[in-house]
């Protein structure tokens, strides 16, 4: 079931804040903002800001999620989709993210998103 989503920012490659709602999209890890890839963590590579641009510029106008879950850090894991189709599936092809099969909740994206496979 999909619901809409009001007042989104990007915060990066793969984070919205949507209101108080932080939203973690499906399946996807792009590269961490200066100063979030610490410790022993395994970060995507690429350029943060080139990232962050690409899903600013997909997350123009309405969009609706399909809420799946939530992570360790109490995000919202979901599926979203703007004028642009989904976000995941466009930062994907636009190799401005990773796929992550573990990340992907019985491979919901992988079925939404050819670049995912």
């Amino acid at each position: 079931m999909t619901a809409p989503l009001e007042n989104c920012r990007v915060v990066d490659g793969d984070t919205l804040r949507c209101g108080r709602e932080r939203v973690r999209l499906l399946g996807i890890d792009a590269a961490e903002m200066p100063g979030h890839c610490q410790g022993n963590r395994r970060c995507a590579p690429g350029d943060p800001f080139a990232s962050k641009r690409s899903l600013t510029q997909a997350a123009a106008g309405r969009l609706v999620i399909e809420r799946i879950g939530a992570d360790r850090y109490g995000r919202t894991l979901g599926l979203v989709r703007g004028a642009k189709g989904d976000l995941s599936c466009w930062q994907l092809q636009r190799s401005q993210a990773q796929y992550r099969r573990d990340w992907d909740d019985g491979g919901a994206l992988a079925q939404r998103c050819r670049a995912a496979r």
